[in-house]
């Protein structure tokens, strides 16, 4: 590992080099959350344009928010990778380097001379990591992946939506994030790995599998009992009541997902006698007759506002909220006090609001050391630096 900087020595990947080689959102993703945790991320660009997000989006000065949202504590560097020059540089760069991240179409890194075996002699301790659609084997490997695809592909679409109509995508770029999510989380397994063994491996993170893993009660219900899952709209698969109910002047979400919850819940609007009746004794019996819980639900809650029933439920334990606009939710005083909106400084291109850090470390806090860097910006430090190595 190399030796952290000063205003490094805490974060828990301090010391940790990291070789970028991703591009769009799933690996960019991945790396800037171990640049999170402090590892010294190198992202290697193209010398034309660099990484494609750098020209989409909203943006100001020159900036795309979107490219600085994801590649916040890295350092870029322009190597064409097409020439014998560039692959030189890589290569050194790889040999001084803990993880290596890429989102090559499977074969494409050995294509350029890096395989397995190639890595393997260069840096021993090197861990790998790739980030795919389908993974690297079997009949899918080379089929060019992207979000939406992978949602179609994997039947989380056709779950998504009213029961009679259109499968539906999900409004987030979901299959991307989570595999960048599971690359991350293999990554800093495979570095402990390595920590007992003392060699690096290879980790694989496909946007397929990841998406598929999290299908929780859905698989366990269709492998059990080998029913279809269907579209519920905002009724839960496997639970009734739930979902979202009309107050006086909007819609309040509802999850009571257990009998005791329940029981709170119904008997917080007066309704808690219907659990008498046959119809609604069981949730079984609850799922046949859903529709008609549901309207005596609406009934009663139809009589007040959101405001009122929040105040109510949340009171009485039941989980509750209202459906937030974007706008609303980032004006949330729970977000705000969570800084789930950080302002960072970009110089030359003035203050950028982006995500703040979903994790909250008590001793070792998450920062932005580096704001997103200009396309290059780091090429003759991190070259110099390999000269003065040596290498």
């Amino acid at each position: 590992m190399n030796l952290p900087s000063d205003d490094a020595l805490r974060a828990p990947l301090s010391g940790v080099r990291v070789i970028d080689l991703t591009r769009i959102l799933s690996g960019p993703f991945c790396t800037m959350m171990l640049g999170d945790m402090g590892a010294d991320v190198i992202k290697i660009e193209d010398p034309h344009s660099g990484d494609p997000v750098r020209h989409i989006g909203q943006g100001a000065e020159g900036l795309s928010w979107y490219f600085a949202s994801f590649n916040r504590n890295k350092r870029s560097v322009v190597l064409d990778l097409r020439q014998p020059e560039g692959l030189a540089h890589l290569r050194s760069l790889l040999a001084t380097a803990d993880v290596l991240v890429e989102n090559f179409r499977p074969g494409v890194l050995s294509d350029m001379g890096f395989t397995p075996e190639a890595l393997k002699t260069l840096n021993p301790r090197l861990v790998v990591a790739s980030i795919n659609g389908y993974g690297s084997t079997g009949p899918y490997s080379q089929r060019p992946a992207f979000d939406f695809v992978i949602q179609a592909m994997s039947g989380f679409m056709s779950v998504n939506g009213e029961r009679d109509g259109p499968s539906l995508r999900s409004g987030l770029p979901i299959t991307d994030l989570v595999a960048g999510v599971y690359a991350a989380f293999g990554i800093v397994s495979a570095l402990r790995a390595r920590d007992l063994n003392g060699t690096g491996q290879h980790v694989e993170a496909p946007m397929m599998n990841s998406i598929m893993s999290m299908f929780a009660y859905l698989a366990s219900d269709y492998l059990a009992s080998g029913r279809e899952p269907v579209k519920n709209g905002n009724d839960h698969p496997i639970t009734s009541p739930y979902g979202l109910f009309p107050a006086a002047d909007g819609e309040v979400a509802v999850a009571p997902s257990t009998e005791a919850i329940l029981l709170k819940f119904l008997t917080a609007l007066d309704l808690a006698h219907v659990l008498q009746e046959e119809r609604f004794r069981t949730n079984a019996q609850r799922m046949v007759h859903r529709e008609a819980l549901n309207a005596l639900i609406a009934e009663k809650m139809q009589s007040n506002t959101r405001s009122h029933w929040l105040e109510r439920l949340n009171a009485a334990g039941v989980p509750s909220g209202i459906v937030q606009t974007i706008p609303e939710a980032f004006a949330d005083p729970q977000v705000r006090h969570q800084e789930m909106v950080m302002e960072v400084e970009h110089p030359g291109h003035g203050v950028v609001k982006t995500l703040g850090f979903p994790l909250r470390f008590s001793d070792t806090p998450c920062r932005v050391h580096r704001p997103a860097p200009d396309h290059g910006q780091h090429t003759d430090e991190v070259l110099a630096s390999l000269t003065a190595a040596g290498r």
